[in-house]
């Protein structure tokens, strides 16, 4: 499929498009990495822990450390600044996320987002409490979410309006069977599907849910309603970059039914939120590595010895090696490989096992808010029924309460209908203008006047935004060796240990990880799981 295709090309007669700037991961140093020739190391520096890699897992390695007295450590970021998919921008009206853009109610289970929210004051009160409050100004306003079908919206997620008597009970079952299995357990007193996910019932009953897709499991079950089956694929581009068909069932079940947080002053179903996302919360957690990361630092070469680790970093034009006595890996995992040379060989495997989501955000900066059509009133998650693209959320709306003169519209679409080799090759080569016509006439249907009152639209593009949960990935062992690795000195952590990109799982494995290296430094060993 061609660029011009999948992306829109600009038609006659309409007005030029707004200014902007095609942004994204560094692709190029990314190429660089692959295609070698770097200087030779010019300097050498000690450090007690070098976490290398500055997104959720690694600032939460970085946090735990922090917590615990330890302040010999550096955290390298090969972008130029850190957060991963938790970065955000800024304008001169308001915040706005680039990726991650909300966080549901934590379950009991979360006790380190928990920690986290406490510590920044926006859980109030004892933070393993059942129902705890939470700061207002955080929880998602009022209407939070809607979608748009057949020329109107309609309220909440799930379509119902012009639905027979028989789609209406497949919603109605359906619901009632996901209200089921968050109270399920297995035989060993586990949930069947906990967050974090390592803390999920083994049962073999529950884990052969690997073996097939989401969309399997719903037509098996007498789930035919399309209804339904939109609703599944839409949770599983939102969340994984994979539509349901391609989506193990276990990671699509876990998406309805991980989540049993609740709290003294919101519905279960709210969720955490503030204008640039979830960059609130990469913030929280890096101001405990403040002057401590260093960003624009690329790992090219890894050597495990027996008392240190040597860490080649291309600097700029120079090549610095740090010896460090533990390597805390919180990068992507297929990226490890490429810098550790002599990576034992399942490992290996395990970490190129997977496969990446390519991923488009774009943000728009409107002078003021567009036309609306009929139904539902403007809520923070608009999402479109019958499109390309996931919808979008309002960065204002958080700030209800301020009148403003313009808003941020955040535009998510995963190319979920490539292969993902052919979207990171579609987002590599398409233009700006390309892409920024297509998102135009995709909201037109949905807000007339939009191209009119868009003064800027800029495009994010993320080639290898999440780890694929496609059947058989997260419980057939590969995904285990990387989760179960051990080394005197090297420790892995990132989202991609539990199979998919979710702020829990990061924070989890990076806290994890600094856990690891806490015993190691104590010499009592490693922390169970």
């Amino acid at each position: 499929m061609g660029a011009a295709a999948i992306a829109g090309c600009a038609p006659n007669g309409k007005p030029p498009l707004p200014p902007g700037e095609l942004l994204g991961m560094s692709h190029a140093l990314g190429h660089r990495l692959r295609d070698g020739g770097f200087p030779a190391p010019s300097e050498t520096r000690k450090i007690g822990v070098l976490i290398v890699g500055g997104g959720i897992s690694g600032l939460a390695a970085a946090w735990r450390l922090a917590h615990a007295a330890v302040d010999d450590f550096l955290v390298l970021e090969m972008e130029n600044e850190p957060g991963g998919n938790s970065r955000a921008g800024q304008s001169p009206l308001v915040a706005y996320p680039w990726g991650a853009h909300y966080l549901p109610l934590p379950t009991r289970e979360a006790v380190h987002v928990r920690e986290l929210l406490a510590e920044l004051g926006v859980l109030q009160g004892d933070p393993a409490a059942q129902k705890p409050l939470y700061d207002e100004r955080f929880l998602c306003a009022t209407p939070q979410e809607r979608v748009y079908r057949n020329g109107l919206w309609e309220e909440g997620l799930l379509p119902h309006r012009g639905l027979d008597a028989g789609e209406r009970e497949q919603q109605r079952r359906f619901h009632e069977r996901m209200e089921e299995l968050k109270q399920a357990r297995g035989s060993d007193g586990r949930r069947a599907f906990a967050i974090p996910m390592e803390l999920s019932s083994r049962d073999p009953e529950w884990l052969e849910l690997d073996r097939i897709s989401f969309s399997q499991w719903l037509t098996d079950n007498g789930f035919t309603a399309p209804s339904l089956h939109w609703l599944a694929n839409y949770a599983t581009r939102d969340d994984y970059g994979t539509a349901h068909t391609q989506t193990s069932a276990w990671a699509g079940l876990h998406y309805f039914a991980c989540r049993n947080g609740e709290a003294g002053n919101a519905a279960s179903d709210a969720v955490l939120t503030a204008p640039d996302g979830n960059a609130w919360l990469m913030r929280g957690l890096a101001a405990k590595a403040a002057g401590r990361i260093v960003t624009g630092a690329m790992v090219w070469r890894i050597d495990e010895g027996k008392s240190s680790v040597a860490v080649d970093v291309l600097l700029g034009a120079k090549t610095v090696r740090f010896e460090a006595r533990q390597l805390v890996w919180a990068a992507p995992a297929f990226v490890l490989p490429r810098v550790w040379g002599a990576m034992p060989g399942e490992l290996k495997a395990a970490a190129l096992a997977g496969d990446y989501a390519p991923w488009l955000t774009a943000n728009l900066h409107l002078s003021d808010l567009p036309e609306e059509r009929h139904g539902a009133p403007s809520s923070w998650d608009n999402v479109f029924y019958d499109s390309p693209g996931l919808g979008y959320v309002v960065a204002t709306h958080q700030l209800i309460r301020r009148r403003l003169s313009g808003t941020v519209f955040t535009y998510y679409r995963a190319l979920h209908d490539l292969a993902p080799a052919e979207g990171r090759r579609l987002l590599l080569e398409t233009p700006r203008e390309a892409w920024a016509e297509g998102i135009l006439a995709e909201l037109e249907r949905v807000h007339p006047d939009i191209r009119r009152l868009t003064i800027r639209l800029d495009i994010f593009r993320n080639g290898h935004a999440m780890r694929r949960p496609v059947p058989g990935s997260l419980w057939s062992g590969q995904r285990e060796k990387l989760a179960d690795f051990r080394s005197p000195r090297i420790t892995l952590a990132h989202a991609d240990l539990s199979g998919f990109s979710l702020f829990e799982e990061a924070q989890y494995r990076g806290v994890l990880a600094a856990e690891r290296v806490l015993a190691r430094r104590s010499g009592a060993g490693s922390t169970p799981a």
